[in-house]
């Protein structure tokens, strides 16, 4: 498989990351997603191992740490194969500090990931979202402690606006603290606002992509179509609930473009969707789920093939969307102020 630097770091990771929020299905909002046990989670890494898709995501919250606990067990004994990424800031607990991005709550919750886990260290270790409570320095001087501890390798954030991760490497630049490699955050065909600040801040400061929910929250996945109602499933079951707003018309257009395209390719709506983004600047990586083998290895079918560039500039038309101000505003003033992102 593929391997790409995780944004400006040494770290190379494989484009295809397996995601494990459908691990455990403890409440009814994670049931939604799936609920695959530790043979089922096994199975699984197998599969990725053996398709060299080495690299696992999952975060303190998901299932109230059951993921975490499910991922430890079905990588025990091969642990040294893989790498993994976990997130912290949200809250876990009912206490006064078990939420945010403090430095008790980051060393904690820390500490807990590893011991469910099962390993002394993680690859990369993710703010959930951004804590404007406490500062900057804390939370920067916190993770780069646990670097220097061997706990955790590389440091990223989630969910963060454009200028959230600016005041952030700021930050780290005039403490000479580590900074984020990396930003995990949504991005599809159908939920392209990525591309308006977060991305152009990515090329500019070397923080490289990790996509999750590349398919839009399931509305790519190939199910949901012109005139057809959404078969069992996640979608189905509700499992959308949350996710970005988007029109109906607009995922029927874009589908309908998918279609065509995978067609041509002889792949599949969702391959073709995950092809795309892997064509999209700064994109190192995507945070693919799944419930059972065979939706696994159909995203793996998004790998070993490139999309042509007119299909890419298809692709583009179908699903573009005219930017908020001021970005919209900025489109006329190329000379100086250059679009490498084509939105």
């Amino acid at each position: 498989m593929e391997t790409r630097h995780l944004g400006r770091s040494g770290l190379r990771v494989p484009v295809l990351s397996l995601g494990t929020g459908t691990f455990g299905g403890a409440n009814e909002f994670f049931q939604r997603w799936g609920a695959v046990d530790v043979a089922g989670a096994s199975r699984l890494v197998d599969i990725c191992l053996e398709a060299g898709m080495n690299f696992f995501d999952t975060a303190d919250i998901y299932s109230g740490g059951m993921a975490e606990e499910i991922l430890g067990e079905a990588l025990k004994g091969r642990r040294d194969r893989a790498l993994i990424s976990t997130k912290a800031t949200f809250r876990n607990g009912e206490g006064a500090n078990d939420v945010g991005s403090s430095r008790r709550h980051l060393v904690e919750a820390c500490e807990a990931s590893l011991k469910r886990l099962g390993t002394d260290h993680v690859d990369v270790y993710f703010l959930h979202g951004f804590d404007a409570l406490t500062p900057l320095d804390e939370t920067l001087r916190a993770l780069d402690d646990l670097i220097t501890a061997g706990k955790i390798g590389y440091i990223g954030a989630s969910n963060f606006s454009g200028w959230h991760l600016m005041k952030a490497l700021a930050t780290s630049e005039r403490y000479g603290l580590a900074r984020h490699v990396a930003y995990q955050g949504y991005y599809s065909l159908i939920g392209r606002d990525y591309e308006w600040e977060l991305m152009p801040l990515g090329l500019d400061q070397g923080v490289g992509l990790m996509v999750w929910s590349p398919l839009g929250w399931g509305r790519l996945t190939g199910k949901i179509r012109r005139g057809e109602t959404a078969g069992a499933g996640r979608i189905a079951s509700g499992g959308a609930v949350g996710g970005p707003p988007v029109s109906d018309d607009h995922v029927y257009d874009v589908v309908d473009a998918l279609d065509v395209v995978a067609q041509e390719t002889g792949k599949t709506v969702p391959q073709v969707a995950l092809a795309w983004l892997l064509s999209r600047p700064t994109v190192c990586n995507l945070v693919v789920g799944a419930r059972n083998e065979e939706q696994l290895r159909q995203n793996l079918g998004a790998v070993g093939w490139s999309l042509s560039p007119d299909q890419i500039e298809r692709l583009d038309k179908a699903s573009h969307r005219d930017p908020i101000y001021p970005y919209w505003h900025q489109k006329d003033f190329d000379e100086r102020n250059p679009k490498p992102t084509r939105w």
